[in-house]
C-alpha cells in the first residue's frame, strides 16, 4: 500500500509539473496533509492490512458505511441540518445490515485478530469520511492533479512509517510477475485514476452524493471474492448486503431532498 501510493504520487506529480510547469506553494501543500493522512494512511491504507484477518467481502460491506459516516459527521459539524425521515430510516437499515454481517461472521468475533480487523476497518471508514469532508471544506486553489499527488505522497509516506513499525523488512517476499502486474494496475487505476476522480468530484458535488461510490465496492468485492478467492457467501451475507445498500441509498436520497429544499428556500427568498 505504501509503495503503491508513493509511486503513484511521484508519477502524478511529475506529470502535473510537466503539464502545468508550476509547483503549488506551501499553503496549498499544507492543506493536503490532514486529508492525506485521513484518507490514505488511516483510510484505504489500513484496510489493506485488515483484510489479512477478515474476508475482503466483509471489509467491503463495512466500508459501504462510509456514506453514513459522512452524513453523521456533517450533522455534527452543521447541527442545523436536521434529519428527515429518509435519513433516519436509512441509518437504521444500514446499522441492521452491519449487525447481520456480524451475525454471519460470529466465528470471527471470537478470534482476536479478526475482531481487530473489523475494528480497524470501521475506524478507516470514519477516517476516510473525515478526510473527504475536510477536503471539501478546505479547498486548495491548486489543480486536482497536484492535490492528489501530494496526498498520495504524504499518505504513502505515513504508510511506510506504519510498515516500518509493524512489519519485518528483513524478510520481504519476492515480487512475482503476477504481484508486479497487480501493483502496476493499482498504481495506475486504483490510485491515480480513481483518486483524482474522487477529489475532482468532491470539488464539484456534495460530499454525501460523492460517497455513493461506496455502494458499488461491496458488490464487486463479494462477487470477485467468490469467483477468484472462493470465499464463502451465504444468504445472510446477501440479505445484509441488500439491507445495507438500501439503507445508504435512503440516507443519500434524504440528503439530496434536504439540498433541494434549501435551494427552493433560497430561490423563494430571492423572488421575495
Amino acid at each position: 500500500m505504501a509503495l503503491r501510493n508513493t509511486t503513484a504520487g511521484l508519477l502524478l506529480l511529475a506529470f502535473a509539473m510537466i503539464r502545468h510547469r508550476a509547483v503549488p506553494g506551501w499553503p496549498a501543500i499544507k492543506l493536503q496533509i490532514i486529508p492525506s493522512l485521513c484518507m490514505i494512511t488511516f483510510g484505504t491504507g489500513i484496510v489493506g492490512w485488515a483484510v489479512r484477518f477478515i474476508p475482503s467481502g466483509l471489509a467491503a460491506l463495512i466500508c459501504s458505511l462510509i456514506p453514513l459516516f459522512t452524513i453523521v459527521i456533517q450533522l455534527v459539524i452543521r447541527p442545523q441540518d436536521k434529519l428527515n425521515g429518509r435519513i433516519v430510516l436509512g441509518m437504521l437499515m444500514g446499522f441492521l445490515g452491519v449487525v447481520l454481517v456480524f451475525r454471519d461472521h460470529m466465528n470471527f468475533m471470537a478470534n482476536r485478530n479478526s475482531l481487530m480487523g473489523i475494528g480497524v476497518t470501521l475506524f478507516s471508514c470514519l477516517s476516510f469520511a473525515s478526510g473527504g469532508l475536510y477536503t471539501q471544506t478546505h479547498r486548495a486553489q491548486s489543480h486536482a492533479f497536484f492535490n492528489a499527488a501530494i496526498q498520495m505522497l504524504v499518505g504513502g509516506t505515513g504508510l511506510l512509517v506504519l510498515s516500518a513499525l509493524a512489519e519485518d523488512w528483513q524478510h520481504l517476499p519476492s515480487l512475482s510477475l503476477t504481484s508486479g502486474l497487480a501493483l502496476l494496475y493499482l498504481i495506475v487505476f486504483g490510485s491515480i485514476v480513481a483518486f483524482v476522480s474522487y477529489l475532482y468530484a468532491m470539488s464539484q458535488l456534495p460530499a454525501g452524493l460523492v460517497s455513493v461510490y461506496a455502494y458499488i465496492n461491496p458488490l464487486v468485492a463479494i462477487i470477485l471474492g467468490y469467483l477468484i478467492l472462493h470465499e464463502h457467501v451465504t444468504w445472510i451475507t446477501g440479505l445484509a448486503f441488500t439491507i445495507t445498500m438500501l439503507g445508504v441509498y435512503l440516507v443519500n436520497q434524504g440528503y439530496r431532498l434536504q439540498q433541494a429544499k434549501k435551494r427552493a428556500l433560497v430561490v423563494k427568498a430571492a423572488e421575495a
